[in-house]
């Protein structure tokens, strides 16, 4: 399977929030998107095996989502995702989902968006951002999942309301409009885009829900062989991402797979396939995959820096050592005396629970993923060590060896599979 940073194809879009907290007035004026901003190869080139309906447009998105009516999110534990296998295979994996399913909620609802709200604070356009030609798709990611599924899905937690507009000092509003309020964070946010640039649409997703998305369009790659004609792949053109696992969101923005993909061990067995796929994504369709890894930190926000993967390009300034690579060398990794060895208190399961989907309008493809973390103790705890230590030693049995490296099992994996079988 591949690693989630690796399935980094990732696509989303948000509008950032303008919200009176941060004392700016709301908008009356609806955010345009000039018609230069979508190409027309994305128009055309984007298209799937969907369907029109009778009128000739397009199947109305989330139609078919069902209602949570009552949920409670304090009470809801989060997923138990044990995807792991004795051998680690590169392949796509993917699992039929429903509409209903592109956002999950649970306990840890609150503090999870109350970080990402932090993160980018924090960092900023690192961790969200826009090409021009994604700004119609992240209006219409914004739109539909604040003025459509959220509310539709779970009524408890968000709902559409009627608010005034302030108006000048010691006067009445001036305006009535129609705004999506966050029961949980008490937050409110325009339901219609505000006249804001997209980067700052995607604020306002990346502190409403726990999924870190990305937008793809497919476009024209030339081809450069002579009279050979133009490839067409999908390239990055929105993301917001709070949660990377050892990659930098802001790198991947205006990549194709391809690109995105490079330092992958075994992408290639499998990319000519991912953009077929892509291509025959059909409007009204959800699918989901999961992929996992092991860190040694608790930490979510892992950018490249923080060592969940090692990479083997000439740039990397980690690169591992000839032994590190040697794929047969069972032999437990060599520590020296200034490398600490990992604490198995500290380790974390980590999982990924994605999702591809296509938006109707701009026929863009939303990559969504939430990150889930396990403790190995709770791993230990139910009885799954040896298996997951089987799954460790596995990384080097499949497909893609090279994966014992760029996932990192060079480093922990001795010392962790002898916690696990403990």
């Amino acid at each position: 399977m591949l690693p989630v940073s690796t399935l980094v194809f990732i696509f989303t879009l948000s509008i950032a929030v303008v919200v009176i907290t941060r004392h700016r007035p709301w908008s009356r004026h609806r955010y345009q998107f000039p018609n230069s901003h979508i190409d027309s190869s994305e128009k055309s080139t984007s298209v799937g095996d969907d369907k029109e309906n009778e009128d000739g447009n397009p199947p109305k998105w989330g139609s078919g989502i069902e209602p949570l009516d009552g949920f409670d999110w304090r009470a809801t534990p989060p997923l138990k995702l044990r995807p792991f296998k004795p051998i680690f295979n590169v392949t796509m994996a993917i699992q039929n989902s429903t509409p209903s399913d592109l956002i999950v909620m649970d306990c840890n609802y609150l503090d999870r968006v109350t970080g990402r709200r932090q993160l980018i604070d924090k960092h900023g356009s690192l961790l969200h951002g826009a090409t021009p030609s994604g700004a119609a798709a992240v209006q219409e990611l914004y739109t539909y999942l604040l003025g459509t599924y959220l509310p539709t899905r779970y009524p408890s937690m968000f709902t559409i309301k009627q608010e005034g507009v302030p108006g000048p000092e010691l006067q009445p509003p001036r305006t009535i409009v129609t705004v999506f309020h966050n029961k949980v964070t008490d937050r409110t946010f325009p339901l219609s885009p505000p006249r804001f640039n997209p980067s700052e649409m995607l604020r306002i997703l990346g502190e409403t829900v726990e999924e870190d998305m990305f937008l793809l369009l497919r476009d024209q790659v030339q081809s450069g062989e002579g009279n050979s004609p133009n490839k067409q792949e999908h390239r990055s053109v929105a993301f917001v991402c709070c949660h990377p696992a050892g990659f930098d969101p802001s790198e991947k923005l205006g990549m194709r797979l391809a690109e995105i993909h490079g330092p992958v061990p075994g992408y290639e067995k499998i990319g000519a396939s991912m953009e077929r796929y892509f291509a025959r994504l059909e409007i009204g369709r959800s699918v989901k995959r999961v992929n996992w890894s092991i860190q040694t930190h608790p930490n979510l926000y892992a950018p490249s820096s923080s060592g969940n993967h090692i990479y083997t390009h000439p740039s990397n300034q980690h690169q591992p050592t000839d032994q590190d690579q040697n794929q047969d060398n069972h032999q437990p990794h060599h520590q020296n005396n200034a490398t600490p060895q990992p604490d198995p208190q500290q380790a974390i399961f980590r999982v990924e629970r994605q999702t591809l989907t296509r938006l109707p309008q701009t026929r863009a493809i939303l990559f969504s993923f939430k990150t889930y973390m396990y403790p190995l103790s709770e791993i230990r705890e139910e009885g799954l060590g040896p298996q997951l230590a089987d799954a460790i030693e596995g990384l080097q049995k499949g497909n893609a060896p090279g994966m014992w490296v760029y996932k990192g099992g060079v480093k922990w994996g001795e010392s962790l599979k002898g916690y696990l079988r403990g």
